[in-house]
């Protein structure tokens, strides 16, 4: 059923400690959890169809936005399998968009982490992404020891998949409607 997750007892292992939201600053953007009081620029971020055009996002009205950042609010750590970590990316002050992690296999020699960003398009074309998605990555390679770091893109996001090119990702699988790329730890 929809809304049902399985207690943490129940989902399998762990890795030997959990791994926290971090605060990650880098040139010009900070990664951070997201706050509640990231309502309005969240809102506009989810609520333009330039946004969802190549994610599993519908548009969002206000309440609907507002409930969805209060539960990213909460997605501020690793641990188990299937764990989700969302931060957002914040420019001078401002939030711009968001990165996440989903980790998939705890296991330290195949430990895998899935990577995602979007960007408010009223920000694209500056660098942003890349300079964030890359904070992300190295977050994922070096403080969570992922040995592989996915990113599942839209194939028709020809954007999303130069970034991840530029970033080092290299073709990992592909189904009619998505490209997975892949990073590994060197």
């Amino acid at each position: 059923m929809p809304g049902l997750h399985r207690p943490r007892l129940l989902r399998g292992a762990r890795l030997p400690s959990p791994v926290d939201a971090p605060r990650i600053d880098t040139d010009r953007l900070t990664l951070r959890p997201h706050r509640l009081n990231d309502a309005a620029e969240w809102f506009a971020l989810q609520s333009d169809p330039r946004t969802v055009k190549y994610i599993d996002w519908e548009l969002r009205n206000r309440d609907e936005s507002l409930k969805h950042l209060r539960d990213r609010t909460r997605k501020t750590r690793l641990w188990q399998a299937d764990d989700f970590l969302a931060l957002a990316v914040e420019h001078d002050g401002a939030l711009i968009g968001d990165v996440s992690l989903h980790l998939r296999t705890v296991e330290a020699e195949q430990r895998s982490a899935e990577v995602g960003w979007v960007l408010n398009p009223e920000h694209s074309g500056n660098g942003y992404a890349t300079e964030a998605a890359a904070a992300m990555v190295r977050f994922a390679l070096d403080d969570l020891a992922a040995t592989t770091v996915t990113a599942v893109i839209d194939r028709r996001n020809e954007r999303s998949v130069a970034l991840a090119r530029r970033l080092g990702f290299t073709h990992y699988s592909s189904t009619p409607t998505h490209v997975t790329l892949a990073i590994s730890r060197s």
